[in-house]
Order: structure tokens, then C-alpha cells, then sequence
């Protein structure tokens, strides 16, 4: 795609399905100009079950989609994916690409200088122990307690935000927190924050969550600024979406979690 400005490009967000709202509305905030093409692949979540093998997959079809579409800035919003699959989405696509779990570090590592944490995420980002070993290397003696909460996606995808389901499952994957008085809690899945009220209100306002959307943000404002790619057209930047699932599901559940109305959402056929 040829253009000459390429800071009028927009940024493609990408991730199982909803969750990665959470990224594109800090995004919003934080660069009102510039545009955004989001893709959520309902049709296949949740992730964090699938194999590796699967998960690059999946990241590498939903990629070249939003890569197609001319973007300038891909931002895999899926802590699953940018767990497994950043280094093969590296050798295929040529474009500044941002995943969840750098932007989070430097404030988890600040936690652990006094304090044990706790991170929930899918079976795979807890098994994949990206976190563990990142942590660990410049704290070896670190206390992390990781936490895979399978329910919590789906959970958030039908919308079940503040069910007795949900609030059952809280307690029981979130036990082990309380019994250990830990007092940081990252979640590392991007669905996750969307439960973040009813979390809080289990473990207790004496703990700190952790939303990685803000620090996501920030570091894709800062690439965009290395790669003089920011867009400083004084205009309101428009927003796209795209499922592979069904859009009037999508388009209910991205207008409670924006709390904006969406006009349209277009349904799409992975692989492309």
C-alpha cells in the first residue's frame, strides 16, 4: 500500500474477541486522532486452551487481515497470543509490532521490590511462564504466584459480568490471594479488567489490580513517536470493526465495555 503519509495510517488492534477493548479505549484516550481497525476472533476463543501451534495460527491469520487493511502499528491486545506468538508474527510482518506483556513490566517489577504478586491469566500465558521468567531474571528471588482462570474469558464474552456464576468463580480462583495476603494482582488477559469491579470487591480495596491497557497505550504512543508515524491532524480519529463471530453480540458487548454507541461491525472469514 503506497502512501506518502504514512502517519495518517491507522493502528490495528487484534485479539480473541472483546477483551482487547480495554487497549483500543486507553488508545482512544490517549491519542484521540488517530484511527484504529480492530479485529476480535470470537469465532474461535478462547485462546488460552488452544495449543502453541494453534495460537500462532490464529495470531498469524488475524494479523495478516489487519495487515491488509494498511496499518502502520499492530498491536496484539491478547496476553495468550503475545505470549506464544510474537516471534513468529516478527518474521512475516514488517510493521512496529506491540504486545502486553513489556508495557507491564516496569510497574510489576516496582511491586516486587516489596511485595509478593499474584497474575491471572489463561492456561497458556501462565504456562508459557513469560512473566515468571522476565520477573524472575531481575528479581531472582521473586515471590509470583500465577493463576490460570479458564472461566473468566467466556464468562466475560456472554456478557455474565456480574452473574453468581462469575462471582463463584472469583472465589474460586482468586482463594489462593486472599490466604496469602498478596496485595498486587496483574491481570494478564485482557478480558480480565472487564471483571475488574467484582475482583475488587473479592480481594478487597487494601489490593492493587493492575490493568496493563494504560501502559499499552503509552508504549504505542512512544513507537509511534520513535518512528515519527503519530498522526497530529487536529480531527477526531474514526474507529473500525471487525468479528469473526456474530456482530450484533459483538457490537452489545463493545458498547457496554466503551461505554460509546457503535454503529457498524462487519462479520469476516478467517483464514484470509
Amino acid at each position: 500500500m503506497e502512501i506518502s503519509d504514512r502517519s495518517s495510517l491507522a493502528i490495528g488492534i487484534f485479539d480473541s474477541g472483546a477483551g482487547g477493548l480495554t487497549v483500543l479505549k486507553a488508545i482512544k484516550q490517549l491519542l484521540p486522532s488517530e484511527k484504529i481497525v480492530y479485529l476480535g476472533d470470537g469465532a474461535r476463543l478462547p485462546y488460552g486452551n488452544k495449543s502453541p501451534e494453534t495460537i500462532i495460527r490464529y495470531t498469524l491469520e488475524s494479523s495478516r487481515f489487519l495487515s491488509e487493511k494498511g496499518i502502520k502499528l499492530l498491536i496484539v491486545a491478547c496476553h495468550t497470543a503475545s505470549s506464544i506468538a510474537l516471534d513468529a508474527l516478527a518474521e512475516e510482518i514488517s510493521l512496529p509490532i506491540l504486545g502486553m506483556v513489556t508495557p507491564c513490566l516496569p510497574d510489576l517489577l516496582a511491586s516486587l521490590k516489596n511485595d509478593k504478586i499474584a497474575i491471572l491469566g489463561t492456561q497458556a500465558t501462565v504456562s508459557s511462564r513469560i512473566y515468571q521468567n522476565a520477573l524472575e531474571g531481575e528479581h531472582p528471588a521473586s515471590s509470583i504466584l500465577t493463576i490460570a482462570c479458564p472461566l473468566f474469558v467466556p464468562l466475560v464474552e456472554e456478557g455474565l459480568i456480574e452473574s453468581p456464576m462469575t462471582t463463584e468463580s472469583i472465589k474460586h480462583y482468586l482463594q489462593p490471594v486472599k490466604e496469602q495476603n498478596i496485595t498486587t494482582v496483574l491481570l494478564a488477559c485482557t478480558h480480565y479488567p472487564l471483571l475488574q469491579n467484582v475482583i475488587q470487591d473479592y480481594l478487597g480495596e487494601q489490593c492493587r489490580l493492575i490493568d496493563p491497557a494504560f501502559s499499552c497505550a503509552k508504549t504505542a504512543k512512544t513507537i509511534l513517536e520513535s518512528n515519527n508515524l503519530l498522526n497530529h491532524k487536529p480531527q477526531k480519529g474514526s474507529t473500525t470493526f471487525y468479528t469473526t463471530d456474530d456482530p450484533e453480540k459483538f457490537k452489545r458487548l463493545g458498547e457496554k465495555f466503551l461505554g460509546s454507541s457503535i454503529v457498524s461491525v462487519e462479520k469476516v472469514q478467517l483464514p484470509v
